[in-house]
């Protein structure tokens, strides 16, 4: 018999969850996966090909290239070079003759555009940062240290009944009262649920997430905007008619009136916008389905943890409207599933009690580990 002792104490022992060696909320993540691809790709996508835009302009030289006169010396030619990139304007006839100017300035500024892209595209990342980040880093860490904690103390109170029941000589009187204590609630953890309770009726993280996701939302809109701008005005044209006959050589017989030039990164520019607008458009469905996500539970986390003795949050339709920081705790839980070590054993012994022939045996860890621990024999059925 004391071998069968020997063997529960180690058993039970074994399943006490180790004391976390250094801090949780080291590699702590307080970012969700798909709100790290929105921001990798919205903000480093324009940054990378604004990059090459400017590798190939610095590379290359001029801009554009005009046709000048045969008489123009090789100065004069860089000179109408120059100017006309300057100016950057285009001047024609209308359909009656008249005389119309058109600004392509917007094909200077492109490539500067989209880096004010990429700030605006990283705004929402600094407000969740610096107004929500903290506050969930504290909620997350005092929520995982807790559940942990709970799952120990189930196992420290298996240990303490097995004690109780080796020196009781009534057996079944050392049932009924364990059977009284779990209906009187004993065994609750009064801080855990009530802390999770409160959440509910919280909504300054689920606010500032929903913002986050609403401006990025905007910017993409507008920048999608923006790009079907330039390319209904300004993308369909890279040649232009040019007039330098301004300032000191508006007098100059010899200068033609106008002289055509031609943009040399025109084609650059069309595939840069289309490549952004067309990843933007995509990533558009991603950043709404962030948003909706908030409008149902992620219920899977909780109802492992209602193994956990008298732990029913879920039970006792505690869980209203998921518009609320718990159900924005609960994504982040999800997202840092490895730092909950008891969320690998409940879910283990979750499986178990679904395994099981006689379900009606097993309630909480308690049941389950009273039954490893042999004391099956002497327990009464539900």
């Amino acid at each position: 018999m004391s071998l069968s002792h020997t063997a529960a104490e180690y058993m039970l022992s074994d399943a006490l969850l180790p004391d976390p060696g250094g801090s949780r909320a080291k590699g702590l993540r307080l970012e969700l996966p798909s709100d790290r691809l929105l921001k990798f790709v919205t903000v480093g996508l324009p940054l990378f090909l604004v990059s090459l835009a400017f590798a190939q302009e610095f590379s290359t030289g001029s801009q554009i290239s005009c046709f000048s006169p045969t008489n123009f010396t090789g100065k004069q030619s860089a000179y109408v070079d120059v100017a006309c990139w300057d100016s950057l304007v285009h001047h024609g006839f209308d359909a009656e003759g008249l005389a119309v100017t058109k600004s392509l300035w917007a094909l200077k500024v492109f490539p500067y555009s989209l880096l004010v892209v990429a700030v605006l595209m990283y705004m929402p990342y600094l407000l969740w940062r610096y107004t929500a980040a903290p506050a969930l880093q504290a909620d997350l860490l005092f929520i995982i240290d807790e559940l942990d904690k709970s799952y120990n103390r189930s196992v420290r109170l298996v240990q303490h009944m097995r004690k109780v029941q080796q020196a009781s000589a009534e057996p079944e009187r050392f049932w009924e009262e364990y059977e009284r204590a779990r209906q009187e609630r004993y065994f609750e953890f009064p801080l855990l649920e009530r802390y999770l309770t409160c959440k509910q009726r919280a909504h300054s993280l689920v606010f500032i997430y929903i913002l986050r996701n609403l401006l990025l939302l905007l910017f993409l809109a507008a920048t999608c905007l923006y790009l079907v701008f330039l390319h209904l005005n300004i993308f369909f044209q890279d040649e232009f008619n040019c007039s330098i006959k301004t300032g000191l050589l508006q007098a100059e017989p010899h200068i033609p009136p106008l002289i055509p030039c031609k943009v040399v990164f025109f084609s650059i520019f069309q595939l840069i916008s289309l490549s952004v607008g067309s990843v933007y458009v995509l990533l558009i469905p991603v950043a709404i389905y962030n948003a909706l996500q908030l409008c149902q539970w992620d219920k899977g986390l909780l109802s492992v943890y209602e193994m956990l003795p008298a732990f029913d949050l879920l039970s006792r339709k505690m869980l209203t409207c998921p518009v609320n920081d718990l159900n924005v705790i609960l994504l982040f839980l999800r997202a840092n599933i490895s730092k909950l070590t008891s969320f690998g054993r409940l879910n283990a012994v979750s499986a178990l009690r679904e395994a099981t022939a006689n379900k009606q045996d097993i309630d909480t860890v308690v049941d389950f580990m009273t039954l490893l621990a042999g004391l099956e024999t002497t327990k009464p059925k539900h």
